[in-house]
């Protein structure tokens, strides 16, 4: 990878409605677990942990959909979080949001973290 390691992927890598699971290299520092989640062109980042206890949301790789598929699930313990914000808006961490990872899609459609 030529750009130090901020690609994680093409668009059309991740279907519409879904997300995806990827070690974020920020160069030096131990890859930080984040998901994306895709909706048409826009892609939403978060770091993967859940506000409640801190555990990866998905038990499965890039499981990270409730069964309806409109909204993003900790497996631990059924928290469900807004796409477009990543705020809880059911379980133990009503009111806390995931951690935002901003990203950007560019002309070639490659899905990487904004600003490196």
């Amino acid at each position: 990878m030529s750009d130090g390691g901020r690609f994680l992927c093409h668009l059309t890598e991740i279907p519409d409605g879904t997300a995806r699971g990827f070690d974020w290299d920020r160069g030096g520092e131990r890859p930080v677990p984040i998901l994306v989640f895709r909706r048409g062109g826009q892609v939403y980042g978060y770091r993967n942990a859940c506000p409640h206890i801190g555990v990866p949301l998905e038990m499965d790789p890039d499981r990270f959909m409730n069964r309806e598929g409109t909204h993003l699930q900790c497996s631990t313990h059924g928290a469900l979080f807004r796409v477009d914000d990543g705020m809880c808006v059911e379980g133990p961490c009503v009111g806390r949001p995931l951690r935002p990872v901003p990203l950007v899609v560019d002309g070639e459609g490659r899905v990487m973290p904004a600003g490196g």
